[in-house]
């Protein structure tokens, strides 16, 4: 039995048909159980997968967004270290009773899909039923002005940050420093080439140039972040519309040890394999449920979330941030939440690299 407190308005930006646009309505939702906390959205990123679930939706209509920076305004009895008026920051949904999350590795919680897209709470539920709609994507749905949560995808975050910025440390920054750091352990002088750089593959770039990997190259077809990859730890790049096997033989030699396939383009997963060393790994961020071992003592392995535990990796970004060691700001770009189909549109052609929606005060 769980205790319900009341109802509340809020704003939402509610995806009704495949392609959107998404469009900004007054909804009503449940209020927070013993085990969620009601946040007040402050900031939310635009995701890739969040265009994704955009374009390929055909189902009831949905709130998405998953990268949610946040106030608590109403916490749970049930509710451990967080209290009301806390800065938070919202990542992915995980069950916290599978084998996976009681080893301590919540990235490969066997609820991860449903508890993640399943637009329910963690009984099936839907607090956002009595107004048609579907939410809690990642567990938040975080396009709207407020958002349930539970302790399990929810971060304390420093009051004297500004907290519309760490919106993107839930997802995106998170993935690609984690899978660096986490899912590949990339060692100091170890060679990496990072297939893609939008924010995720740029996270990785600044992860690998902390932990002291080279030659870092990164490859795109975007000379604007081709050139940012080099002011953000990069040592070399590569024009993708050029021939990427002799501009990696060329940079070095005979295969690089790590490999990040960002993309989910077939051509470029084809030449992710092909360049990477003997017991070297290619790390697919775009095909999560997929791993393989090929000749050499090479392997292929799907990551999910960077294999990070977000109560203990997100701080740690946010201090390598302070440090001035991840400088994630120079990606993001603020939108009003009235422009959200105008972020999208940019995010799609590649004007920017990292839209952030500002949707309430802090």
């Amino acid at each position: 039995m769980h205790h319900i407190w009341g109802v509340h308005k809020i704003q939402a930006a509610v995806l009704r048909a495949s392609g959107g646009p998404l469009k900004i309505e007054s909804l009503e939702i449940e209020g927070a159980r013993d085990d969620e906390v009601l946040v007040r959205i402050v900031s939310s990123g635009i995701c890739r997968t969040d265009i994704d679930f955009m374009d390929d939706w055909d189902g009831d209509p949905v709130v998405l967004g998953h990268e949610g920076a946040d106030i608590a305004d109403v916490v749970g009895n049930n509710v451990r270290g967080i209290r009301q008026g806390d800065h938070v920051v919202l990542s992915y949904q995980s069950c916290g009773s599978c084998a996976e999350c009681r080893k301590g590795h919540p990235a490969g919680c066997e609820r991860f899909y449903d508890l993640n897209f399943g637009f329910a709470r963690m009984d099936g539920g839907n607090a956002y039923a009595i107004s048609g709609v579907r939410g809690h994507f990642f567990g938040q749905s975080s396009f709207a002005t407020h958002a349930l949560a539970t302790g399990r995808n929810l971060i304390k975050a420093p009051k004297d940050l500004d907290l519309a910025l760490l919106a993107p440390l839930g997802c995106g920054l998170q993935t690609g420093a984690g899978t660096v750091m986490n899912s590949l352990k990339v060692p100091k002088g170890a060679s990496i080439a990072v297939f893609g750089t939008g924010s995720v593959g740029l996270a990785a770039v600044m992860a690998a140039s902390i932990v002291g990997a080279g030659p870092i190259i990164a490859i795109d077809k975007n000379p604007r972040r081709l050139d940012l990859s080099l002011e953000l730890g990069a040592t070399h790049v590569i024009d993708s519309r050029q021939d990427i096997p002799s501009g990696l033989v060329r940079i070095a030699g005979h295969g690089v040890d790590y490999v990040l396939e960002i993309t989910g383009d077939s051509t470029m997963h084809r030449l992710a394999v092909a360049a990477v060393k003997p017991k070297g790994a290619v790390a697919l961020i775009a095909e999560p449920g997929r791993s393989e071992s090929l000749p050499g003592g090479r392997k292929v392995i799907g990551v999910i979330q960077g294999d990070a535990v977000p109560q203990r990796f997100i701080p740690k970004l946010i201090e390598l941030y302070r440090a001035g060691r991840f400088p994630f700001d120079r990606l993001v770009r603020f939108y009003d939440f009235k422009k959200i189909n105008e972020a999208v549109a940019d995010s799609k052609k590649g004007d920017m690299i990292k839209p952030v929606l500002r949707i309430g005060g802090a």
